[in-house]
């Protein structure tokens, strides 16, 4: 049996908006939108079990000690198995987010490391197991703007 897909309407992209502008209480959303809070939890209850939405605490990685984010470009060898290495790598424990992108790389990848070693421990111990990843090139950042982990 096909799974249904939740396609959000216009009320729920503006929820959306409301939320990803920063902290807001349901009754605030409700409040803006002239609506019952009610009805605003109902639906963000909705949008998050659909996977549409994830609501959580993030922190700036600017001020955790001794963590860096680094993006990782990687070349997959086999096309055809494009989805599949994207999801091995996404599952790996350092891995923020992994991207399919056009271009020089295949798959773009977001990790949060340890500063010292994590990248290397990453290659080595982590990315080595995922059979298929032709080749990779590292880009550690050194500072971020609007970022959040």
């Amino acid at each position: 049996m096909k799974e249904r897909v939740y396609r959000p309407d216009q009320r729920d992209w503006q929820i959306i908006e409301l939320l990803r502008a920063g902290t807001i209480s349901s009754s605030s959303v409700a409040s803006a939108l002239g609506v019952s809070e009610g009805m605003i939890r109902q639906r963000i209850k909705k949008m998050r079990d659909s996977g549409v939405i994830s609501l959580r605490g993030l922190i700036n990685p600017d001020i955790l000690p001794d963590r860096q984010i680094v993006l990782l470009g990687a070349k997959v060898a086999a096309t055809r198995q494009l989805v599949q290495k994207a999801e091995e790598v996404a599952a790996l424990p350092d891995v923020l987010s992994v991207s399919i992108v056009s271009g020089r790389f295949d798959l773009f990848i977001e990790l949060l490391l340890d500063s010292h070693r994590g990248l290397v421990q990453f290659l080595a111990e982590q990315l080595s197991r995922v059979d298929g990843i032709q080749s990779t090139e590292s880009f550690v950042t050194l500072k971020t703007y609007s970022k959040f982990v």
